[in-house]
């Protein structure tokens, strides 16, 4: 079976600063796979040269069966790439809903006339509606965006990257500035999304990680260090020593 996204020998470097080695990686159908490694170690560039945000030095993205890596970051995402950010992207003076639609009238090709064009379809509407209703964000519709809690604000950027129709959904730090009260939700709703949807999730909560991910990816400097199950990785010396030293120590000590 085809992968759903498989990155092959991807590098990428700055002048003589190598910042992604050789990275392999492939998401099956469906996948549930977190990608971690300490600061620096290149987490984010990889996101980037996935989703077309960099260009490789060398390497190529496929999606499917489709080589992608010649395109831009809008066609990546209308053939079914999303990606949600470490700071959300969110429109802060629209309503809920208005952000959700103008994404369905992107994906469709009908926003050029933004909030109008596309909210004056009821079809986008209830879409946008049905979004929303599946991660109980429903009685927030109509609240502006900057009204809203920054855990129900990363809940509209999945939201948002869930109407682009992914087959692959790239988290970047999903949990990032949500208060730990709330971080559950987002944890509980992406364990509710579509089965078939390959899920990379890139963070540094450990906690987050090993309740999420079925697989996991140590990247560090730049390149692939290890993978396994998260028992597997939570028992490897190797990690523990170059990543979850001290922090994984207090968790079992």
């Amino acid at each position: 079976m085809t992968a759903a996204l498989e990155v092959q020998q991807l590098n990428r470097s700055f002048g003589a600063l190598r910042v992604a080695r050789d990275v392999n990686l492939t998401l099956e159908r469906g996948a549930r796979r977190a990608l971690i490694g300490p600061n620096g170690a290149g987490k984010t560039t990889l996101v980037n040269l996935i989703t077309g945000v960099l260009k490789p030095s060398a390497g190529s993205v496929l999606l499917g069966d489709e080589d992608i890596t010649a395109l831009s970051q809008a066609e990546r995402a209308r053939r079914g790439l999303a990606r949600t950010f470490q700071i959300n992207q969110l429109f802060r003076g629209l309503t809920v809903l208005e952000n959700l639609a103008m994404t369905i009238g992107e994906r469709d090709g009908n926003c050029n006339n933004m909030w109008r064009a596309a909210g004056a379809k009821r079809a986008v509407i209830d879409e946008a509606l049905d979004h929303l209703d599946a991660l109980k964000l429903t009685d927030d519709a109509l609240r502006l965006v900057r009204e809203l809690p920054y855990g129900r604000q990363r809940l509209v950027e999945i939201a948002i990257a869930l109407a682009q129709k992914p087959r692959v959904l790239l988290l970047d730090e999903p949990a990032a500035g949500v208060p730990s009260s709330e971080s559950h939700l987002i944890l509980d709703v992406v364990a509710a999304l579509d089965p078939d949807i390959a899920i990379l999730i890139i963070e540094h909560d450990m906690d987050v990680v090993f309740r999420f991910a079925k697989q996991i990816t140590v990247l560090v400097q730049g390149a692939v260090f290890t993978e396994g199950t998260p028992d597997e990785i939570m028992n490897n010396p190797d990690v523990r020593a170059v990543y979850l030293g001290e922090e994984e120590g207090r968790r079992h000590g």
